[in-house]
């Protein structure tokens, strides 16, 4: 038998995505690229660590909002906003698997937008175009409404529009940070599962960078 992909090549590994035996260069060559990789596969998690290790801080021409500070103390202060944020990517991810890195970091950078202009008086909501990016901000923007809510019966301080802005500017800045170059990418996906583990209550932020 062949590797299915190169046809060349003797299969050796099994392919989650494709449920079948493919050449490890294949598995390296076309992963993120044109297979949609499950984020269970080995294989891509032992990818995704060892890029996490070489990869360089987001250049500052593409650093999202660079002249806004989004502190860490704020940052860990409103971590269950945060977890709740992460959740509602994961879970999204459960039910579509087409929902790639790129997809999410649309549907966070529009809503971030939103929340930017919610403080000003040009005020617009402009949702992604593509499907699953704005399937996930709709999402997103729907837990941000029961979250804000629930604050609201909660003898916690309100979570202001300008704090929803700065902790999407913090996820879209850690999205920029965790993925690829891979057109098909799940590394900030996979990211947020080791992160955000759905059905585990995260007791303590984790000391992840603040980019």
């Amino acid at each position: 038998m062949a590797c299915p992909i190169c046809e060349k090549r003797p299969p050796k590994r099994f392919c989650p995505a494709k449920s079948e035996k493919i050449c490890a260069i294949c598995c390296g060559r076309e992963r993120e690229v044109s297979i949609d990789c499950l984020l269970s596969c080995h294989y891509l998690i032992s990818a995704h660590r060892h890029e996490a290790e070489h990869r360089k801080p987001i250049a500052p021409e593409e650093f999202p909002y660079r002249d806004l500070k989004v502190s860490p103390d704020f940052v860990y202060q409103q971590w269950a906003a945060i977890t709740g944020l992460a959740n509602t990517i994961l879970a999204f991810r459960t039910r579509d698997k087409n929902l790639n890195d790129a997809a999410a970091i649309q549907a966070i950078e529009a809503l971030a937008e939103t929340y930017r202009t919610l403080g000003t008086d040009i005020y617009y909501e402009r949702p992604p175009d593509a499907s699953e990016p704005r399937a996930l901000y709709a999402r997103l923007a729907e837990f941000l409404g029961e979250f804000r809510k629930k604050q609201d019966h909660a003898d916690v301080p309100d979570l202001k529009d300008s704090d929803v802005f700065h902790l999407l500017v913090f996820l879209l800045r850690v999205g920029k940070q965790e993925t690829n170059s891979r057109p098909r990418s799940v590394a900030f996906i996979g990211f947020l599962s080791e992160k955000f583990p759905l059905g585990e209550t995260v007791q303590e932020p984790p000391r992840i960078v603040i980019p």
